[in-house]
């Protein structure tokens, strides 16, 4: 319809509704970005979806008053709800619930707890947009107290430093984010500022992060 693409993020807990709500807002406001609005169940999910019709609604399969797949199905059987896509948000990964989800009218699910690329990627092939990804400064990256990146990567154990540095070589986003994990409760400014690299796969930025804290070393 011409105007910025309206997402609904249907979810019934909170932290996880405002995580969500946060990266879709991060995509840039309209007129170029999205228009996000919440629903904390499957019924609020229904109502907003007959008086605003969002393009997409991001739909939690498991809540409280009205579930996930209720909701979907209800949408789906109307004729304007044909058009709307359906993503489910599902902590489930086994083959005949996926089935089930698909069956009862989503075009689609991510698994959580979910990454943000995947959630991007899942967006840009719905509703055929493209994103360019900002260059990250790696100066700008979150530093803990006072501390570079740099110099902050040079305070942690060797052992840690080589097993983040051999997960980053093979691009195992899932091992550097368990790795990013563990340091967390000492230094989060840190975590925070790898983690959002490893997220925009800025692989070759955290390695060279990594040689120059092993020359401080």
């Amino acid at each position: 319809d011409g105007g910025p693409y309206r997402l609904l993020v249907v979810e019934d807990r909170e932290a996880n509704r405002q995580l969500l709500v946060r990266l879709l807002e991060a995509l840039g406001a309209p007129p170029q970005g999205f228009e996000v609005r919440e629903a904390a169940n499957g019924l609020e999910a229904i109502q907003v979806w007959e008086r605003w019709k969002p393009h997409l609604i991001w739909m939690d399969m498991r809540m409280p008053v009205m579930d996930g797949h209720e909701a979907t199905q209800r949408i789906k059987s109307m004729p304007e709800g044909q058009s709307t896509v359906i993503i489910a948000l599902t902590a489930t990964a086994f083959e005949e619930d996926r089935e089930t989800i698909l069956l009862e009218g989503c075009d689609d699910f991510v698994r959580k707890p979910f990454r943000k690329e995947v959630l991007y990627d899942t967006l840009a092939r719905h509703l055929g947009v493209s994103f360019v990804y900002e260059e990250r400064e790696v100066g700008a990256v979150a530093p803990s107290a006072g501390a570079s990146s740099v110099e902050a990567l040079a305070a942690q154990p060797s052992d840690w430093l080589a097993e983040l540095r051999a997960a980053t070589i093979k691009a195992d986003l899932n091992r550097m984010l368990a790795l990013l994990e563990q340091i967390r409760g000492q230094d989060a400014g840190l975590a925070e500022a790898l983690e959002g690299l490893a997220h925009d796969f800025e692989y070759k930025r955290i390695l060279t992060l990594l040689e120059q804290a092993g020359g401080m070393m």
